[in-house]
C-alpha cells in the first residue's frame, strides 16, 4: 500500500455565531469523539478549526471500500448532521484524498477527545 484513503468534510464558520466553535468542542467531547473511536473500517479522524473560518473532520480510513461506505452514508445526510445542525449549514467541502505518510514526533501521540 502506497497510501491510505482519506476523506475532508469541512464547515465555514464565517457566517456561524460567536459561540459556535464552543459548542463544537464540546460535542466532539461529549458525544462526536466515542463515536469514531475505535469505529470498524477507521484508522483515525482528526478534529480541526480555525476560529472564525472552518471547522473540519479529518479522516483516515484502512481501505477504499471503508472511505466509499463512509462518505456515501455521511453525504446523503450531510446537511443534517450534528455539526450542520450547530453551524447552521451544511458542509461545503466534502472531498477524498490520499494520505502519503504520518510521522510520530517525539513529543508522542496522545488520542483524547478534548486538548487544553
Amino acid at each position: 500500500m502506497t497510501s491510505q484513503p482519506g476523506l475532508t468534510v469541512r464547515w465555514s464558520l464565517r457566517d456561524a455565531p460567536d459561540d459556535t466553535l464552543e459548542r463544537l468542542r464540546s460535542y466532539v467531547r461529549d458525544s462526536s469523539w466515542e463515536r469514531f473511536a475505535g469505529m470498524p473500517g477507521l484508522a483515525y479522524k482528526t478534529w480541526r478549526a480555525k476560529p472564525g473560518a472552518w471547522f473540519e473532520g479529518v479522516y483516515v480510513f484502512e481501505d477504499d471500500a471503508a472511505r466509499a461506505a463512509f462518505q456515501e452514508s455521511f453525504s446523503a445526510t450531510a446537511a443534517d448532521a450534528p455539526g450542520s445542525t450547530i453551524i447552521g449549514a451544511a458542509p461545503e467541502l466534502i472531498e477524498e484524498c490520499e494520505v502519503v505518510a504520518v510521522a510520530e514526533g517525539a513529543a508522542g501521540f496522545h488520542a483524547t477527545p478534548a486538548y487544553g
